[in-house]
């Protein structure tokens, strides 16, 4: 309403003469079409309250006057004044209290406390009615029995949740993460259906009360499939175009004890609805934050391993470049050896340094594999210093290598080269014999990613408790990390990672890709 409430105060207060008489108009057209049992002005003044705020319920208050006056000035002679005037100024702010309290637990508590607010409103609205007739007629009030009484808190109910829920909806327009096309197909098809339930009604002779009721009733179905797939949203749409067909059906300005029990029914179903439709509603943002959370601490948890990845490849070339500096020293004080006659001296100098820089170009490569950028995880793994490692022991057979990884990320192979070596590892140092290791890699549904086993070689031994708990407390978060999983069992390590279909890239590339580019997408529906 702020474009709605700018200007001078003049105009403020024409504008707000305009909200009233707007509603005044509203409550009289809705009371020409309404029944005791389907009463829509009951409805447009909750629906007032919880749109409008509060600074303009003054507006509103001098509407509902207004539209009192022209109905019940003349109803002053039977009567009598003071039932005219109390019954008249009582009722909105009786209202406007209840929505007040209930407003503020709606912003946090859901829709369902819109359920609670026209509850409470109905029962409000009929006891002060009924008991204000009671005690200010001047002429004897027949007896209310309490089909009545029903009848009229059913009726002020239903005529709320027909307009309620649809003010609530457009109030929470902006909120909307819906899918439009989805949600408009299916509202469509969901009010044709009701529709023509509704039309098949009002076609057949009225003496055909069971098979009247029973289409009545079943245009609760359609409402009930448009609550279950798009939760609150669907009930919105649904409950009150129930409701409006269901008032548009029934025998005109005549009370039909029949129509009646299949409204109290629809009632009963419009609430369940709507209570459902929140509940769905709410846990699936719940889901989706949950979900929303996880991807995010899977996304960190790659960045994280990235950056680390990184920083080791960024130390290692430092390292290498002071190895470097030391064989071309070594080879400038053999070359000067040699010059000066100490050929047996400057050629041991030659090969220790030779052995020596061999030797700590293997051990780099344990800390950063750079080969893996230029040839791929699998030619890493034979040429590298863990495949030495590993001839060192005797322990682990040449590995069993199929598909292409260089179509990987660098990223990717270098989680499943980490994983590898590690697992190998322990089972080096926690199991007996000797040690299988296969890798294959793949694409499937739009994902490519690797997988890679390290067992032992004889099929027999499984792997034992302790090492089992050590494989999965220190290799688990990084295969997460790439939508990965891993398991243990009958004496194998299976490790599987996976990525989104892409082209390899660079680990710098890796890093400075936004990592909740294709983690972070969501399926909206609600």
């Amino acid at each position: 309403m702020t474009w709605w409430w700018e200007g001078n105060r003049w105009e403020k207060i024409a504008k707000g003469i305009a909200i009233a008489m707007l509603y005044a108009v509203l409550s009289w057209s809705a009371r020409q079409i309404s029944l005791d049992q389907f009463y829509l002005p009951a409805g447009i003044r909750v629906a007032a309250l919880l749109l409008l705020p509060r600074r303009l319920w003054v507006y509103l208050l001098i509407g509902e006057y207004t539209y009192f006056a022209y109905m019940r000035i003349p109803m002053i002679e039977k009567y009598g004044l003071t039932w005219v005037v109390l019954g008249s100024i009582t009722l909105m702010p009786s209202v406007a209290m209840i929505v007040h309290w209930h407003r503020r637990r709606m912003r946090t508590g859901g829709e369902a406390w819109a359920l609670s607010a026209c509850a409470l409103s109905a029962i409000t609205v009929t006891a002060l009615n009924v008991s204000l007739a009671n005690v200010l007629w001047p002429v004897p009030t027949p007896d209310a029995p309490l089909t009545q009484i029903l009848q009229f808190v059913v009726g002020d109910y239903v005529g709320m949740l027909t307009v309620v829920p649809l003010v609530l909806l457009w109030k929470r327009r902006s909120e909307s993460n819906i899918e439009v096309s989805r949600y408009t197909r299916s509202s469509t098809t969901t009010i044709a259906a009701m529709l023509l339930l509704g039309v098949g009604s009002l076609a057949i002779p009225k003496t055909q009360d069971l098979l009247i009721s029973l289409l009545q009733i079943s245009m609760a179905l359609p409402a009930i499939a448009l609550t279950c797939m798009h939760g609150w949203r669907g009930a919105a749409i649904a409950v009150p175009i129930l409701n409006l067909l269901m008032g548009v059906t029934s025998p005109p300005w005549t009370f039909d004890q029949s129509v009646f029990v299949t409204q109290q029914i629809l009632a009963v179903a419009g609430t369940a609805m709507l209570c459902m439709g929140s509940s769905i509603t709410y846990y699936y943002h719940q889901h989706r934050a949950g979900s929303r959370r996880e991807r995010l601490a899977i996304a960190h948890a790659k960045t994280a391993h990235v950056s680390a990845e990184m920083e080791l490849r960024r130390r290692v070339i430092s390292m290498k470049k002071v190895g470097d500096g030391i064989d071309h020293s070594l080879s400038e004080i053999a070359h000067w050896l040699n010059e000066k006659g100490h050929h047996g001296l400057a050629d041991d100098l030659m090969r220790i340094a030779v052995a020596n820089s061999r030797a700590f170009r293997e051990e780099t490569s344990m800390v950063y594999p750079t080969a893996l950028e230029h040839v791929g995880l699998y030619l890493t793994l034979q040429i590298s210093g863990i495949a030495n490692e590993w001839s060192r022991t005797e322990r682990v057979l040449p590995p069993r290598l199929s598909g292409d990884p260089c179509k990987l990320t660098v990223g990717l192979q270098l989680a499943a080269y980490r994983l590898l070596t590690e697992a190998v590892s322990l089972l080096l140092s926690g199991e007996k014999g000797k040690i299988i290791v296969k890798a294959r890699c793949g694409r499937i549904s739009g994902y490519q990613g690797i997988l890679v086993l390290a067992s032992a070689a004889d099929v027999t031994q499984q792997l034992s408790q302790v090492t089992t708990v050590r494989l999965m407390a220190r290799l688990t978060g990084r295969t997460l990390a790439y939508r990965g999983s891993i398991s243990c069992r009958n004496g194998k390590v299976r490790i599987v990672l996976m990525e989104r279909a892409t082209t390899r890239t660079s680990i710098e590339h890796d890093l400075n890709t936004d990592p909740f580019a294709h983690d972070l997408d969501d399926t909206r529906l609600m």
